[in-house]
């Protein structure tokens, strides 16, 4: 995908961070109610730290992203954050925190395997006693395609997007979202097509494999842009 690879320099362009301070302050809220003393959070899936780049005047922020170009972004945005290039589904840090969100990277988990697999990262990295915040998209139920538009002008260069999600076939587990970039640089003025394919689980799904890798009490919990977040904590 070339928003994380070839054109990972540009995200700031297309997602910026001024504009996740609400969505941070409400995950924030997420992790206070739920009562427990959290102090340290590992992000899995950070990308350009956006996310991070608010929760970290609450926590010591710990980010690991599978792309470099995006942990090389993030490292700007939040050089007092620790880093790491992993794949949530592999990553191993030895060691635990008290809290582990998984924010809309997620999606580009494709089977029950690999959202298994994330979500036993989690788990591992999860100490007795802390919680998880998993913020999909959607769920399978939730799930109504969409088209969107954007894009932000920098000192020296601009970008403008197109979004277009697609109903996935009868009994699919994935579905398609296009997006059409168009980038400048200068007076130079160019069109780059990208294609990402995210996994699409049920409700139901989610909260028997958060149970399976070892999570206890999973709830659901809807937030004020329409997705649904799931929280689990540990023994």
């Amino acid at each position: 995908m070339k928003l994380y690879t070839d054109l990972a320099s540009w995200w700031p362009l297309l997602s910026p961070p001024e504009e996740y301070v609400e969505e941070a302050e409400f995950a924030h809220q997420i992790l206070t109610d739920l009562g427990l003393p959290i102090r340290t959070v590992l992000e899995l899936g950070s990308g350009g730290g956006n996310m991070a780049s608010h929760l970290k005047a609450h926590y010591q922020m710990t980010l690991s992203d599978l792309s470099p170009g995006m942990v090389a972004v993030s490292r700007v945005l939040n050089p007092d954050c620790e880093h790491h290039e992993g794949d949530m589904r592999t990553l191993r840090l030895s060691r635990t925190f008290d809290a582990v969100i998984i924010h809309d990277a997620i999606m580009y988990m494709l089977t029950e395997d690999d959202l298994r697999r994330a979500l036993e990262t989690a788990f591992v990295h999860t100490r007795s006693g802390g919680a998880a915040v998993f913020i999909p998209d959607c769920t399978r139920e939730s799930y109504t395609p969409k088209t969107e538009s954007g894009g932000e002008d920098g000192p020296t260069r601009g970008l403008r997007y197109l979004q277009w999600d697609h109903d996935p076939a009868p009994g699919a587990l994935t579905f398609f979202t296009d997006f059409a970039y168009l980038l400048r640089e200068g007076d130079h003025v160019w069109v780059e097509h990208d294609r990402h394919e995210f996994g699409l689980f049920s409700r139901a799904t989610w909260m028997r494999l958060i149970r399976e890798v070892g999570f206890h009490n999973p709830t659901l919990i809807p937030d004020p842009w329409e997705r649904e977040i799931f929280v689990a904590t540990t023994g």
